[in-house]
């Protein structure tokens, strides 16, 4: 597969736009998850109101259009009694029979078939709440191995988990955790390195989280350090006074591979998100906004500057508008077809060739 972008032999060009244009989005509007079935022939969304929207994929021309008796998502199961507080996360196993649930302070394992208990496998609720020092923030089964799963934690690390190993897996098997640069040490520095989100590579053989300023790619056989680190967006390290005070410092950015691995995609701010080549380290930066929505328009990239003076082409850090955010992408498992969530607008990239 092609990469990223930014050579001579590969663009993103618009394909569609999903959502109404408003100035005041409703709460409800927003959407809040992304993503493409295995085949990628599917494309789901679900936003804060409840909703679910599936697009399928017209054979005869290459545009995604609503299914229309699946818009309306309606429960089959309710699985009862599951969490006190927040889910944050939820991941099917590979054995297609269970799967995870997350919330805060606990990891729940389910049988797809069983609505009404479930195994509870990890626990790290203090007995004297006072004594909570960190949070389970994302949880994911791995693709391949049924009795692995790994949970990552508001201090930055990662864990991994054998059910082999015991029922109640308090104990992990693996413990990732990148040492910090005392020089680099500040106020912010916890916060900022809080994983809001974790996931396998598709071959099993790495995983990648997210932070609040970068993206690391671990590879399993390696506790002490990531094998691979992106920045996202480095020019925002001076600014995480202001971002601490409008809490966007706690905004949670989601990450995901391409189908081979070689590529991973995530978001940032001023409606940005960000694509780094693996194998070349070439990295691009481009923009979901209606002004190049016109059919197969090329999308150019776009470039921030922190200070001096401005070129043509780039927009500055302080013009930076932080209510638009990509927190939600998705890349489609066999082409390159991206999906990327703007508020209440969802954005449908592909490259030029396709």
């Amino acid at each position: 597969m092609a990469g990223v972008g930014g050579g001579n032999d590969f663009q993103w060009c618009f394909s569609q736009v999903k959502g109404a244009i408003d100035e005041d989005v409703a709460e409800a509007d927003i959407i809040s998850t992304v993503e493409f079935n295995f085949s990628g022939d599917l494309l789901a969304t679900g936003d804060k109101g409840g909703r679910v929207v599936i697009f399928q994929r017209e054979q005869e021309v290459p545009i995604l259009k609503p299914m229309d008796l699946m818009v309306e998502a309606s429960p089959r199961r309710i699985f009862a009694n599951a969490h006190t507080y927040h889910i944050n996360s939820i991941s099917v196993n590979s054995d297609h029979e269970t799967y995870l649930s997350a919330d805060d302070l606990r990891i729940n394992l389910w049988n797809l078939e069983i609505t009404d208990r479930s195994f509870n496998i990890v626990d790290i609720k203090p007995a004297n709440m006072e004594e909570l020092t960190e949070v389970i923030t994302a949880a994911e089964f791995h693709p391949h191995q049924c009795n692995v799963f790994v949970y990552s934690s508001s201090k930055g690390t990662i864990r991994l988990c054998d059910m082999r190993d015991s029922a109640l897996c308090d104990r992990h098997s693996k413990f990732f955790e990148e040492p910090e640069d005392p020089s680099s040490r500040s106020f912010f520095s916890e916060i900022i390195s809080s994983i809001s989100d974790v996931k396998f590579s598709h071959s099993g053989r790495y995983m990648m989280t997210r932070d609040y300023l970068s993206v690391k790619v671990w590879d399993l056989n390696m506790e002490s350090r990531p094998v691979e680190t992106y920045q996202v967006h480095e020019y925002l390290r001076s600014k995480l006074c202001s971002l601490y005070e409008n809490d966007c410092i706690f905004d949670k950015f989601e990450c995901c591979w391409n189908g081979p691995d070689s590529a991973i995609m995530t978001g940032s701010y001023n409606n940005f998100f960000r694509m780094f080549d693996r194998s070349t380290r070439r990295d691009i930066t481009l923009e979901a906004s209606r002004e190049s929505s016109k059919p197969r328009a090329i999308l150019k990239p776009r470039k921030v500057c922190t200070g001096g003076k401005r070129k043509k082409d780039e927009i500055s850090v302080d013009s930076l508008d932080f209510n638009k955010k990509i927190l939600h992408t998705a890349w489609h498992p066999k082409e390159n077809i991206i999906a990327v969530a703007a508020t209440n607008n969802l954005y449908i990239f592909q490259d030029k060739v396709n």
